[in-house]
């Protein structure tokens, strides 16, 4: 059943718990009495097979293998997604005994994305991200000139749902820890280009930080400057100008230190270049 469904069958009071009405964020506990109404739904549609995507892989060995993703493309499918990147690797290598998503980046956001081949490996690699010992580092380009040099953002982020369903962060005081650690690369009126290393793994933790920040992600559809955006579009971006440029880690079976870089895309690279007073075309 989709999810907006659900939550219309919730809003209408249908749905209730020890016979009163509750939201969608209600935690159910031992002994509550639900009652859910009969629902009919349409047969379900069938899905299209996945197809092979002409992914770029940046490394791969044995237990693992790193992709560069392009902006556009989820990682998985779902949310109106038919299938993702790992549908997609699923489907184009049937022999593989196991194909794992380490963790993931949001649909808009390019660059290097580690999935699993082997198990032992999919839970050293958690294990790791769980103790901060795997270095994310992003790239973007965000509105306005940054200031005040490095510095750490720390914000709690609380997650929740929408009326119509979609899943949003915002900065609360009640939500989880999250630290990003920002260093300005360049800065100009229009825009400034930013390294961003994320010390906690939260949902959307950049984008909801760095708009927190007053300096949104550029074509953040989400968190971003609406107006400007649609300004932007005008300038051929659309796209969100987020990029994961770095990843360093302890490989999870041979131990051996693994660093992996990709360069920042074409549509991004050319924005910074055209916008501030620096090369960065070897970044």
């Amino acid at each position: 059943m989709p999810k907006s469904h659900v939550y219309q069958v919730l809003r209408s009071g249908q749905v209730r718990v020890n016979s009163g009405r509750v939201k969608p964020d209600y935690r159910l506990r031992v002994g509550d009495r639900v009652r859910v109404p009969p629902v009919r739904m349409a047969a379900a549609a069938v899905k299209p097979a996945p197809k092979p995507m002409a992914l770029p892989i940046v490394y791969e060995d044995a237990s693992l293998l790193v992709i560069d993703k392009p902006s556009g493309i989820a990682v998985h499918g779902g949310s109106g997604v038919s299938y993702g990147v790992i549908e997609s690797l699923r489907a184009q290598r049937p022999q593989a005994k196991l194909l794992e998503l380490v963790h993931r980046l949001d649909r808009d956001t390019s660059g290097l994305l580690v999935v699993a081949k082997k198990r032992s490996a999919l839970v050293e690699l958690h294990r790791m991200l769980r103790e901060g010992l795997v270095r994310k580092l992003y790239a973007a380009l965000v509105q306005g000139r940054w200031s005040g040099g490095a510095r750490e953002i720390r914000a709690p982020l609380h997650k929740f749902v929408t009326a119509g369903g979609e899943r949003r962060v915002a900065v609360h005081g009640d939500g989880q820890l999250a630290v990003t650690r920002v260093r300005p690369i360049a800065a100009g009126d229009a825009c400034s280009l930013l390294e961003l290393e994320l010390l906690t793994g939260r949902t959307h933790q950049i984008r909801v930080h760095l708009a927190h920040a007053g300096h949104p992600v550029l074509g953040d559809d989400k968190y971003g400057d609406f107006e400007l955006n649609r300004a932007l579009a005008k300038e051929g971006v659309k796209r969100l100008m987020l990029h994961a440029r770095r990843l360093s880690f302890v490989h999870p079976v041979s131990g051996e230190p693994i660093e992996l870089d990709s360069p920042l895309p074409t549509d991004l690279r050319r924005y910074a270049e055209t916008h501030l007073a620096i090369p960065v075309g070897r970044l």
